[in-house]
C-alpha cells in the first residue's frame, strides 16, 4: 500500500481465471478472519458480472467483498485508482482488526498494489479520445 500510510499485512491470492482463486480467497477469509478485495480489471462494473466470473453472494459465503460492481459501464477506471480504492479498503479492514486478501487476476493490479507504484497525474489527452472514438 502506498508508503504514506504504514504497512499493513495483505495477504494476495492470484491467478488466471477459473484458478479457484475466489474459493480459496474465501476458505482463506473464514479461517484467518479477513475480507477480500477484488484485484479484477472488470469486476469493478456493475454491469459485468456475467462475463467476470464475478463471485455470487453464494460463493461468497458471507464474507465481505470489496470492490465488486460498483461503476457504471461508461466510467472509466485505471490502475492508479484501483491503487487508491484497495489502499483504503485494505486501510479500513485492517482497522477493524481483519486480514485484507487481494484476490484477483489482474496482476498490473496486485503489483501495483503491493510494491507502492506511483503514477503521474495526467489530463487525458482529447484529441487522441476523439480519434479513438472514430475507430470504433
Amino acid at each position: 500500500m502506498p508508503p504514506s500510510q504504514p504497512r499493513i499485512p495483505v495477504l494476495a491470492v492470484a491467478g488466471p481465471t477459473a484458478s479457484g482463486k475466489s474459493a480459496l480467497a474465501v476458505r482463506l477469509a473464514r479461517e484467518l478472519d479477513g475480507e477480500v478485495i477484488s484485484a479484477d480489471s472488470m469486476q469493478v462494473y456493475a454491469a459485468l458480472s456475467i462475463g467476470t466470473a464475478r463471485p455470487s453472494e453464494a460463493e461468497m459465503q458471507g464474507v465481505a467483498h470489496h470492490l465488486l460492481g460498483f461503476l457504471p459501464l461508461e466510467e472509466s477506471y485505471s490502475v492508479a485508482r484501483y491503487v487508491e480504492d484497495a489502499s483504503h479498503a485494505a486501510g479500513s479492514i485492517h482497522a477493524r482488526g481483519r486480514l485484507p486478501i487481494l484476490c484477483g487476476g489482474t496482476g498490473l493490479y496486485i503489483k501495483a498494489a503491493l510494491y507502492d507504484y506511483t503514477f503521474a497525474q495526467e489530463e487525458p489527452d482529447e484529441d487522441y479520445l476523439r480519434f479513438l472514438d472514430t475507430l470504433s
